[in-house]
């Protein structure tokens, strides 16, 4: 899976762990519907670090807790 995909992943883990709803996050993030929309829907060609950053905030958690999941292991991406 490239990253952009284990974003999607990782923000669906999140949203049904912390019940929160996709329009709930882009709030809290202050993101766009469409940007959101875009990496939920595998057309984010990638996600630069203030998204991540912001979708982050959004939950409430750090980046490296964002990033700790075995989505983000190496081995698990491809990363061409």
């Amino acid at each position: 899976m490239n990253i952009s995909q284990a974003v999607a992943i990782r923000i669906k883990e999140l949203l049904k762990e912390k019940n929160l709803t996709q329009y709930r996050l882009e709030q809290n993030a202050c993101l766009s519907h469409d940007t959101v929309k875009s990496i939920m829907k595998g057309k984010a060609k990638g996600v630069n670090l203030k998204t991540l950053i912001a979708i982050s905030d959004g939950f409430g958690i750090t980046v490296s807790e964002f990033l700790n999941s075995e989505l983000f292991l190496y081995d698990n991406l491809n990363m061409d």
